[in-house]
């Protein structure tokens, strides 16, 4: 590879470290270093809940991770379990991404997540000292004094090198910093063990290369490209790039945002058995992602609907849940068009188990430029897209429960709850 003709910025890709559990071992005024503490969604409900974030000192010592639900938590007065406050984060996110703008312009800087951020360093970094390991550690001690935060920090020549740099090197670095460059790109990937390690790349897509013959980063780099183009389409020409830590991603000129889907998921506060209380479920959450999609000026011509069952519960085939699309006959933003076509689905393939997961998406989106309308549709239908419009713009000016359906005043139903949550969360009273 002849990397004189590629991209040589300096980027920078900083995680904040477990930064919902560090988050709240700081307001608690405790040391997050050596405070087990764990955020759990659904706290109260035991044996529910999910942890969304652990503190090092939990990992380390209840072996407590992201994967793991209430049931996993182990009996330790030692052991703080609290509920997540996700406005006290997004107000920390928005504090410490303040300070990435002492470093970098804002054309620099691109939050890639509420705790991940990319900062693109090529033409600043010289402004605060001639040596670039200085600023890196400079950035950290900035935000360990002002907001007594941990960061950990991937450096490259390139986006990718700087996320792969941070997954695989900075995490795992007593200082916190990993470096990848053009010169050290193919010593620093060939040697990631697993496939599913790099960024990018899910179990599915380790699959298909398994497939291929190819199980490391090395071999993909040494397989013919066209080959991987032919076999894997783009995706395969992206995964030749990434083999040689190829990236010529311009930060300042932002993708265009490519609509493949609109969807949203709710994990349920207990088992739903009763068919008319998951089809209350189901209907709220078509309502948000239709909402969502008229926000977007798009409609839709297909809809797919995922079920969970209870944990442990299985159907007759084995399957813990089951998951189904189907084609709209015509592109619509009517959620009640949508709804009744997934508690159609739901009916059909429901066969009395226990939910306790629904997930709703919208797919094949379209400009919204004109309801298509049935001839034979009464005038109330004809209206109804103008109604939930109506609606849409009530919610936005005076809040989400300004204006309901009688249906989630009903047993069962969740959207007074998710109303009052940030993200899917809780956001908190206070944040103090």
């Amino acid at each position: 590879m002849d990397y004189s003709t590629e991209p040589r910025g300096i980027y920078l890709m900083v995680d904040n470290k477990s930064f919902y559990a560090t988050v709240e071992c700081v307001v608690r005024g405790l040391d997050p270093l050596t405070t087990p503490l764990v955020v759990m969604s659904e706290a109260a409900n035991v044996g529910q809940g999910l942890i969304l974030s652990s503190s090092p000192a939990a990992k380390q010592l209840f072996g407590l991770h992201n994967v793991n639900r209430a049931r996993d938590l182990p009996v330790d007065e030692r052991l703080l379990v609290v509920p997540p406050r996700m406005n006290l984060y997004l107000a920390k996110n928005l504090a410490i991404n303040e300070i990435f703008r002492e470093f970098v312009a804002d054309e620099d800087l691109l939050p890639y997540s509420i705790d991940e951020s990319l900062l693109n360093l090529t033409h600043s970094w010289r402004l605060k000292s001639d040596n670039l390991l200085t600023v890196v550690r400079q950035l950290q001690t900035e935000i360990k004094q002002r907001l007594q935060l941990v960061v950990t920090i991937g450096v490259g020549n390139n986006p990718l090198q700087a996320k792969v740099a941070l997954d695989i090197y900075a995490k795992h670095s007593p200082v916190g910093i990993g470096i990848i460059t053009n010169h050290t790109a193919p010593v620093r990937l060939w040697v990631i063990p697993e496939l599913t390690m790099v960024w990018g790349i899910n179990t599915h897509l380790a699959q298909r290369l398994q497939r291929l013959g190819l199980h490391n980063l090395k071999q993909v780099a040494h397989a013919d490209p066209y080959q991987l183009k032919a076999a894997l389409g783009q995706t395969g020409a992206r995964l030749y790039a990434t083999a040689w830590g190829v990236d010529r991603t311009t930060l300042s000129r932002r993708p265009l945002r490519r609509d493949q889907s609109i969807g949203n998921s709710q994990v349920l506060p207990r088992d739903y058995v009763k068919p008319q209380a998951i089809k209350v479920v189901i209907a709220e959450i078509t309502a948000q992602v239709a909402a969502r999609l008229r926000a977007r000026h798009k409609q839709a011509g297909g809809v797919r609907l995922q079920i969970g069952y209870a944990f442990g519960t299985v159907d007759q085939a084995g399957r813990a849940g089951f998951a189904h699309a189907q084609h709209l006959s015509a592109l619509t933003a009517d959620e009640r068009k949508l709804t009744r076509v997934l508690q159609a689905l739901f009916d059909q393939y429901w066969t009395g188990q226990p939910v306790r997961h629904v997930a709703i998406a919208v797919t094949h989106l379209s400009p919204a430029q004109g309801e298509q309308l049935d001839l034979f549709a009464t005038k109330a239908e004809t209206l109804a897209l103008d109604v939930a419009q109506t609606v849409d713009q009530i919610r936005q000016r005076f809040g989400k429960t300004a204006i309901m359906k009688a249906s989630s005043l009903t047993a069962g139903a969740t959207f007074l709850a998710r109303a009052r949550q940030v993200g899917g969360h809780n956001g908190g009273q206070s944040f103090e």
